[in-house]
């Protein structure tokens, strides 16, 4: 493996590693930090190795001269004042440069006789130190799910193809294989096409998921999970896997307005979309729920599998509501997650390991490279071209003037190039940034536009001691409550995961983590409607300073408000700085003082939607109502990116119910 960084990088790395661990205890040296980056980035490659690069060489000039000959004391100053501090939205996009220090701390793995071996980490030096256990010397008692696999439930490899297997042509191709893509597949498969999925990811059947953390997001997510929008002001987390997203995401299904689900007040998703000009038939959109859900066995959760954040969010919820004299508040509804883990109270439910977000080593959840796609490929004859990018759509001209597909021009995994036509159609699913991209090479005019994303930012609580013991041992996402305009949402991860989105500095960053077994997590998922678009490949996104922030600093300092009330002794909001927050403090003051603008506070989403929006008019949306290309005669497009608006809730379930609509109540095709 090629060495990412020169010379004078890995120099820089190691004393800014040094610097970040200031005056904190060190499990492994500074070294070995360093190699644990060099090892991600070597992995990652492409174009976030070259923007890690050019980092590096501007962070090293803003920390100033000779940064890594001074000592420590003076490094660890100069980060304090001109990152930490600092009010300057590019020395704040350096300053997340400590998630990446951090996260490849605490997601150190030592090698063992196989990938992602746990043997060989049963002594791992940072997990002994923050009090972590690996899933396989967890003690399970009576009436606990034991965490074994669950076999039988993967793609058949002999319906993976490679290069030399590709045929020149098939009957529909689909681009992508995550929740729109396998759905459309399995759907127009079973409808007696020949179907070719093109995934531009890797095969990685759970048998091969390891709880190596670094490696897996490395493997599954698309730019090792370090994509942001052009700003920097949002990470975008993607799956870029066979399986796409529902590989790596945490299996919640929300439906849009879903009566005892739903806060009442929410806005009535599918008759703002009818009104903007995209009717969707809500019976059967419904109706494409029922089916998604049956084949994938959707229940709610456990409350065994989520039984330390899960409770405390909904009890503290319940304290604070009680006590609330917002009549918004006292409407809201709680409750636990419904997912497609298990299913749910049966003996292949989630064994609640906690790796959710780097794939399920145990072949217990449902997801589409455990439904969908093995069912097209050994029912229906669909095959799977895995690690290839499709290039663009090639046209011809209908009889009655509109363009239809003819082909697919693919990139294989070698580099090299081919053309593969597509006798009936072509179905787009490779989500909201990638399906943009492709239409827009393929000379679709005004894709991209209007992206929306579900914005999400954590908040970790400190418990007292003997409070919340194995908070780690559990499902990382479990319970949530729809306030109506926003949710809250429990989760907890494992150790690389919670340093990265684990606020503080220097030593305080160390004893948060050490303090492992006694801090709670939750997180707010706010709607920021059609504020994106994709240019030039990329996202570009800017929340609105009179409507998104102000939501934001009110549901950080609800959330706040509602750890105090679980018991909370101190928060610590996913601030920039890194600031704490205590139980006596004026909350919403804070909140107003300290989030400015969207660089103050660390903001992700996992759920972009929007930019190929549904429209009747061809002037307002690419698509129609049926979820086909506008001007084309057999061009879908079945992801989330076809959703006009912003859905508010997790994204997956309706996803996987527009493809359904467009796919699985009659043949699209005639």
């Amino acid at each position: 493996m090629t060495a990412p960084f020169n010379f004078g990088q890995l120099k820089f790395l190691k004393a800014l590693t040094e610097a970040l661990f200031h005056e904190a205890e060190m499990a492994i040296s500074a070294d070995q930090v360093v190699a644990n980056v060099c090892e991600l980035f070597a992995k990652v490659g492409g174009t976030k190795l070259d923007e890690i690069r050019l980092s590096l060489t501007a962070t090293e000039i803003v920390l100033g001269p000779l940064f890594a000959a001074v000592d420590v004391e003076t490094r660890a100053e100069r980060i304090r004042h001109r990152l930490q501090n600092s009010q300057f939205d590019l020395f704040q996009d350096m300053a997340r440069l400590r998630g990446i220090i951090y996260a490849c701390y605490y997601g150190h793995w030592q090698p063992g006789t196989e990938p992602g071996d746990q043997d060989a980490n049963v002594a791992n030096p940072v997990h002994a130190q923050i009090g972590f256990t690996l899933p396989k010397f967890r003690a399970r008692g009576a009436g606990e799910m034991p965490i074994t696999r669950v076999d039988g439930r993967e793609i058949d490899p002999a319906h993976v193809l490679d290069a030399a297997d590709l045929e020149p042509e098939y009957d529909v191709i689909v681009v992508g294989s995550g929740a729109g893509g396998a759905v459309a597949a399995y759907n127009v498969a079973a409808q007696g096409y020949r179907v070719l999925i093109v995934e531009a990811g890797p095969f990685y059947p759970s048998p091969r998921i390891t709880h190596h953390e670094l490696d897996m997001v490395a493997e599954l997510f698309k730019h090792g999970a370090l994509q942001t929008s052009t700003n920097r002001d949002f990470v975008v987390f993607q799956g870029r896997c066979v399986g796409g997203s529902s590989t790596i995401n945490n299996g919640i299904c929300l439906r849009v307005n879903e009566a005892g689900r739903t806060h009442p007040d929410a806005p009535d998703i599918l008759a703002r979309w009818a009104n903007m000009g995209a009717p969707i038939d809500a019976a059967a959109f419904h109706a494409s729920y029922d089916a998604v859900q049956a084949k994938l066995g959707i229940a709610k959760i456990e409350p065994r599998s989520g039984r330390h954040n899960g409770p405390h969010l909904l009890n503290g919820w319940a304290a604070h509501a009680a006590a609330s004299t917002d009549p918004r508040e006292r409407r809201a509804v709680a409750d636990w997650f419904a997912k497609n883990f298990g299913p749910p109270n049966t003996p292949t439910a989630c064994a609640y390991c906690g790796y959710c977000n780097s794939g399920c080593a145990y072949g217990r959840r449902m997801g589409m490279a455990q439904t969908y796609l093995p069912e097209a490929c050994r029912d229906f004859g669909a095959r799977i071209l895995p690690g290839t990018k499709a290039d663009r759509i090639v046209w011809q001209t209908a009889i009655d003037g509109r363009r239809e597909a003819e082909a697919v021009k693919l990139v294989l995994p070698d580099g090299s190039k081919a053309l593969v036509r597509a006798r009936v159609g072509v179905i787009v699913a490779c989500g909201t940034i990638a399906s943009s991209k492709l239409l827009d090479r393929s000379d679709i005019d005004r894709t991209g536009h209007q992206v929306s994303l579900n914005v999400a930012s954590p908040v970790v609580a400190l418990m007292p001691e003997g409070v919340g013991g194995d908070a780690w041992d559990e499902d990382q996402m479990s319970s949530y409550v729809d306030c109506g305009d926003f949710l809250l949402e429990s989760h907890f991860q494992p150790p690389m995961a919670m340093a990265s989105l684990m606020p503080g500095w220097f030593a305080d960053h160390s004893a948060r983590m050490k303090n492992y077994d006694r801090v709670h997590s939750a997180g707010i998922l706010f709607p920021a409607d059609r504020r994106g678009r994709v240019k030039d490949g990329k996202l570009k996104f800017q929340l609105d300073a009179e409507e998104d922030l102000p939501m934001l600093r009110r549901a950080m300092a609800t959330l706040t408000k509602v750890h105090f009330a679980a018991g909370a002794i101190e928060c610590y909001p996913a601030l920039t700085v890194g600031q704490t927050v205590t139980p006596d403090m004026d909350i919403d003051a804070f909140f107003e003082d300290a989030i400015r603008e969207a660089d103050d506070v660390t903001l992700s989403s996992s759920h972009p939607h929007g930019g190929n929006a549904i429209n009747e008019n061809p002037q307002h949306g690419i698509v129609d109502p049926e979820c086909r290309v506008h001007g084309t005669t057999n061009v879908l497009v079945t992801d989330a990116s076809v959703f006009p608006s912003c859905i508010r809730v997790n994204a997956q379930w309706t996803t996987m119910a527009m493809a359904h609509y467009a796919t699985g109540r009659s043949d699209p095709f005639r």
